[in-house]
């Protein structure tokens, strides 16, 4: 019995160890080999010879295919390989890489491997998008084999890889997404205006460059531009150097191109932005409710950010226009490092556009004048100007490793003036001279320590500088300015996730600027060289609560500021900062922004006449007497519907800014060099509609603001500000239909204030010398109304697999209409009043030829 027992052991026993080699025989069968050995077998089986490039295969692997019929073979290795086999003859054979290849993968996140659905997938360089099914998958056909994928889903970061990476179609590959812990607040609610803009939760403004559509007048995504199609951005002298955000100056706006603060925005004085845009990834525009993380810029930030990814492929562009010609390109070193550079330069000094035209004419207006009120006439000089730009940047890309970063950039911003007026009638000429240039250095390490933690360390360094000459009377009297701002910064981001619903975000800052201002006149006699530095050290703290259902969103927090001038005073200032947002249904929600501010730099509108009102603002510090530390207050509510064809938003905000000084606002009447202290308040409504389908987009924005002055030594103490416009009204409307953009739009606004002379013979002051110009009470006169239209168009087309080219066109102001932008008096050697008028660009075409690669 137990001998037959001890039989059936032993024969359970062979059968499993029967069983268990025959399954690991047939595993054995499905393990990878190289390629190129499983060629050489079949050569040997079927006696046929394979020729083939040994950089095509020789990264390849194949499961070994069971049948003995060499074309089922063949056929089995096109689809596992998507190589291309031809047959030469009965014996000789070719392989050779396809130019397409059919792909399939599914996508994952690498924290908890749960799918992804709805992430997108595009093609980089095609019009082929598409986003991946419930079960995160997606396939791709006739793809070219070397296109880039991109793939991006909101809360993880993006990833690039190339599409011969997954050409096996069996079993799908499985591509891993890294959860992005520093976007949390990039979480878009409403799409606004045309593609790429949107409103994100914590009411801030988003811009995607990669996905912006057109607007009326631009052919070219030019950020500073484009911030201005939003309500309550304006600028009211048509430049993007002086920017008005809800009533304020152009110096209370914070400008930051990759972490580093920027003094200098714009070229062609102001009338194009410094800034390429190409490599622009996103720029997020915050008019209230800052994170604790920013301080200055009482009025607003504006955002940029260079990409930040390290793409696989070479990619770039190149294009002009009627005014400059640009580069740019993004180049893989190896998977852990690359570098982008961008370039770009006027032709201006060498080529005479109508553009060109048209901008130096705004430019140089000053030569435009009225003669004791008479009509305008153009004086009979003869001008010679020598005059270019450029912009170059730079980034250096490097991944220590999967949890560490390391970005260094770099920006150089140069105009430069030489400009000459001889009157025809006379011999008498006027000579200027103005170079004006900003560089700049920054750097940032990005590291995740766990899943929930992270930090951000940025460093930078920013000098801006201005040489200004000027030369009258054939060099009798000659002044010449400088304004220069040194300045270089550490901060320290810390990220903690305590929950999906919780996180905190602590930091420390530090600052120090130093600005000299160093002016010297001839005649009479005056030399001046001021110069100042000033610390900031800041700690600052937030906590963001954000519901499970994705209904409430909260960040509360503040910043503590510890601002030393080392000549006049030290002071501690609290900022306290507030952002609210409640989802009532899915397409509507309400949201309560709140900040205080502060800032400790500066521009004064200084020496009105000379350099012909070009660039004549200087950077210069608080010392909390002449000039105090500008602080802001400022409070909204706002509420946002969107069923994705309809926007609606309306806002109603509060904003009172204290410490302004008569010579920052631009006064141009008795107040100009007076130096008074005051403030300002403004209290506004912002109100937007837009109809929006897949290929049109038309939208109606108003804006009102009550902006008004106080200063105590000035009477009347309160008047209109000198940005006080109080309606503002844009009709506009996109169109595109494949490879075509349309754009046209209106823009009106009630005119500016301004104040005039006195009647009569009361309009001069004889009782002193020199005579000075009697005037009414401040601001209590209008410019006309502004009405301008522009219109722009876009075709872009393919030019082969790997090159886009697109040509544009555009018209500023089609209506030639002649707007009145400022007005401003003066006396000219006969004592008599002369009347400056600066006016808006005339008609004003441009044309641009872009390829990207």
């Amino acid at each position: 019995m137990l001998k037959k027992h001890h039989k059936i052991l032993h024969t359970t026993f062979i059968l499993l160890l029967f069983f268990t080699l025959a399954t690991k025989a047939q595993n054995s069968k499905v393990v990878s080999i190289p390629l190129i050995d499983y060629i050489q077998t079949l050569e040997a089986s079927f006696n046929v010879k394979f020729s083939y490039v040994d950089e095509d295969i020789q990264d390849l692997s194949i499961s070994p295919i069971q049948s003995n019929d060499l074309a089922e073979i063949l056929t089995g290795i096109q689809n596992l390989t998507q190589l291309q086999v031809k047959k030469l003859s009965d014996r000789y054979y070719t392989l050779y890489k396809s130019t397409t290849v059919d792909i399939c993968a599914q996508v994952l996140d690498n924290f908890e491997a749960n799918t992804i659905p709805g992430a997108t997938i595009e093609v980089l360089g095609s019009s082929i998008a598409i986003v991946t099914n419930f079960e995160g998958s997606f396939r791709l056909e006739n793809i070219p084999r070397q296109a880039t994928l991109r793939i991006r889903f909101l809360g993880y970061k993006t990833r690039y890889i190339r599409a011969e990476e997954l050409v096996n179609p069996s079993p799908c590959q499985q591509i891993l997404l890294i959860p992005n812990y520093e976007e949390l607040d990039e979480v878009v609610l409403f799409k606004l205006l045309t593609t790429g803009l949107s409103q994100q939760r914590d009411g801030s403004i988003l811009l995607t460059i990669d996905d912006f559509g057109i607007l009326p007048g631009l052919i070219e995504p030019d950020v500073l531009q484009t911030v201005q199609a939003l309500p309550g951005i304006k600028s009211i002298d048509e430049t993007v150097s002086d920017i008005n955000v809800r009533g304020g100056t152009n110096d209370q706006n914070l400008i930051l191109w990759d972490g580093i603060k920027m003094y200098q925005s714009g070229h062609f004085f102001g009338l194009i932005s410094a800034f390429n845009p190409y490599l622009t990834d996103k720029v997020t525009i915050i008019k209230n409710g800052t994170s604790a993380q920013y301080g200055g810029g009482v009025s607003s930030i504006i955002n940029m950010e260079s990409q930040n990814n390290i793409n696989d492929s070479f990619f770039g562009g190149a294009g002009f226009n009627l005014i400059s010609g640009d580069v740019y390109a993004h180049v893989p070193i190896s998977r852990k490092l690359a570098f982008q550079v961008s370039a770009r330069r006027s032709v201006t000094d060498f080529l005479n556009t109508p553009t060109y035209s048209r901008f130096f004419d705004k430019a140089f207006q000053d030569t435009e004048i009225k003669e004791n009120n008479s009509q305008s006439t153009d004086a009979d000089i003869i001008r010679e100007e020598d005059f270019y730009f450029y912009d170059i940047s730079g980034k250096i890309l490097y991944d220590l490793n999967e949890n560490q970063k390391v970005r260094l950039s770099f920006i150089n911003i140069k105009n430069d003036l030489l400009y000459t007026e001889t009157a025809k009638d006379s011999t008498q000429s006027s000579r200027s001279g103005l170079d004006q240039n900003n560089i700049s250095f920054g750097g940032h390490l990005e590291s995740t320590w766990t899943s929930n933690f992270s930090t951000d360390l940025n460093m930078y360094y920013t000098r801006y500088n201005l040489d200004a000459r000027n030369s009258t009377d054939n060099g009798n009297q000659q002044l010449f300015q400088n304004n220069q701002v040194l300045e270089t910064a550490v901060k320290l981001n810390t990220r903690y996730e305590f929950s999906k619903t919780i996180s905190m975000l602590n930091g420390y800052a530090f600052t120090e600027v130093g600005i000299i201002n160093f002016t010297n006149v001839t005649q009479p006699a005056f030399k001046s060289n001021i110069k100042g530095v000033l610390r900031q050290h800041s700690v600052f703290s937030e906590l963001s609560y954000k519901s499970l259902n994705n209904k409430f969103n909260s960040r509360i927090g503040g910043r503590l500021n510890y601002l030393e001038n080392l000549d006049t005073f030290k002071e501690w200032i609290l900022e306290p900062r507030l952002s609210l947002t409640y989802n009532f249904t899915k397409h509507f929600n309400g949201e309560i922004l709140g900040e205080f501010k502060n800032q400790a730099t500066n521009q004064i509108i200084d020496l009105e006449q000379n350099f012909l009102g070009i660039e004549k603002n200087r950077w210069i510090l608080s010392d909390n007497d002449e000039l105090p530390i500008t602080k802001s207050k400022q409070a909204s509510i706002g509420f946002n519907y969107d069923d994705k064809s309809w926007y609606l938003g309306l806002q109603g905000f509060y904003k009172e800014v204290n410490g302004i000084s008569t010579s920052t606002q631009g006064f141009q009447n008795q107040n100009q060099f007076k130096g008074e202290i005051g403030k300002y308040d403004v209290k506004g409504i912002e109100f937007l509609i837009n109809k929006k389908t897949n290929t049109f987009s038309s939208w109606l924005s108003y804006a009102y603001n009550l902006n008004n002055y106080t200063f105590e030594d000035i009477t009347p103490n309160t008047f209109p500000n000198n940005l006080d416009i109080r309606h503002t009204v844009t009709f506009a409307g996109t169109y595109t239909y494949e490879g075509l953009k349309l754009g046209i739009g209106l823009n009106y606004r009630t005119g500016k204030p301004y104040t005039e002379p006195q009647e009569g013979d009361n309009a001069i002051d004889r009782t002193t010398f020199p005579n000075t110009i009697n005037y009414q009470e401040n601001n209590s006169s209008r410019l006309p109304d502004y009405l301008r239209a522009d219109a722009s168009a876009i075709y872009a087309f393919e030019m082969g697999n790997k090159v886009k080219a697109s040509v544009g066109a555009s018209l500023l102001n089609l209506l030639n209409k002649r707007n009145v932008l400022n007005t401003y008096y003066r006396l000219n050697d006969d004592n008599q009043i002369q009347t400056i008028e600066s006016v808006s660009l005339g008609i004003t075409p441009n044309v641009s030829f872009r390829l990207s690669f």
